[in-house]
């Protein structure tokens, strides 16, 4: 008995130094650049009508619009130096268009 509890005792703390020595680097990997943006501190963010609109606007003076219309998304980008993307997905088929 006291073998069996010394084994597990030792098998669970080999366990939780494993879990705690984890790569967390991945995870910020993982999130989309939306994400890191709206995450980060110095970016001024406004989310609308539920998370159908985010509206993002950089330090840079870039402006960032993000729209949900009808299962269709819309993303246009407004540069400080006045050039525009737009972005149109619609049941998966991406349309770009760029202004410069």
């Amino acid at each position: 008995m006291k073998y069996l509890f010394k084994s597990s005792l030792f098998i669970l703390a080999l366990s939780l130094g494993f879990v705690s020595c984890r790569n967390t680097e991945t995870r910020d990997e993982e999130k989309t650049e939306v994400q890191r943006m709206m995450e980060d501190p110095n970016n001024k963010v406004e989310v609308k009508d539920g998370g159908e609109k985010i509206k993002i606007e950089t330090p840079a003076g870039d402006e960032i619009k993000i729209k949900k219309d009808d299962g269709e998304y819309k993303k246009k980008v407004d540069r400080a130096n006045g050039s525009e993307s737009k972005v149109k997905i619609d049941d998966g088929e991406v349309k770009v268009k760029t202004d410069n």
